[in-house]
């Protein structure tokens, strides 16, 4: 069974760049995507590739510089944090999470009509 990976709301920035992309980018090509919103200084980019890396959630590859490639996809990383998230919150339940989200009024009755019918055609 693999570790959990677990990242940070910065690193997690790094790895949308990077799906984002679809190929693998440097640190510079990953720090100018962020520039958008962020306004981090190369030390910090570099520092957030490195913690990744050494997590296992980046692929190091030196060509005349290093360039990094997600080791997992961005499905397969949402699917296991959700999974996470309602064992964490739900004791495991989609039901209760289900059950939150309509008591919390997150829900409008349209999505509940359009989750009613992904799930009539899905199941």
């Amino acid at each position: 069974m693999k570790p959990k990976l677990t990242v940070s709301d910065s690193e997690l920035a790094i790895l949308e760049v990077l799906w984002s992309a679809g190929s693998a980018l440097n640190a510079g090509e990953i720090r100018n995507a962020l520039n958008d919103h962020k306004d981090w200084e190369r030390t910090t980019v570099l520092t957030l590739i490195q913690r990744l890396v050494k997590k296992g959630a980046l692929l190091q590859e030196k060509r005349e510089v290093y360039y990094y490639t997600p080791c997992l996809a961005r499905e397969e990383y949402v699917r296991t944090e959700t999974k996470n998230f309602i064992e964490k919150f739900f004791k495991g339940s989609s039901k209760n999470l289900a059950a939150a989200l309509v008591d919390s009024n997150a829900l409008t009755k349209k999505d509940i009509e359009e989750l009613r019918d992904y799930f009539n055609q899905n199941l």
